[in-house]
């Protein structure tokens, strides 16, 4: 399954936030998602304290076990999402 993570970091905690994940090294981060979580972008709104993830994953607890390490300092969203080919198949399957 592929997930769409969101967060919007806590009002006065983007700075705080923001240093500790530029000390994370690649393993360190690799190792926070775990080995059932598939990193395939991230991209952040450095200004707003916001940002986006796609992430796969045939785990729904491991999406949420990874979610949970952060949401302490920011509210987090994480929604299932399908690519066009998969949304053309359940399309047809409404075609009367």
């Amino acid at each position: 399954m592929t997930f769409l993570i969101t967060w919007q970091i806590h009002q006065g905690k983007l700075h705080p936030i923001l240093a500790h994940f530029s000390q994370l090294s690649d393993e360190q981060d690799t190792a926070m998602m775990g080995d059932e979580l598939k990193m395939i972008g991230r991209w952040h709104d450095l200004v707003s304290g916001t940002g986006v993830a796609i992430c796969e994953s045939d785990s729904a607890a491991a999406i949420s076990a990874y979610a949970l390490k952060w949401n302490n300092d920011m509210d987090i969203s994480v929604q299932v999402v399908v690519d066009d080919a998969a949304a053309k198949k359940l399309g047809e399957s409404l075609l009367l």
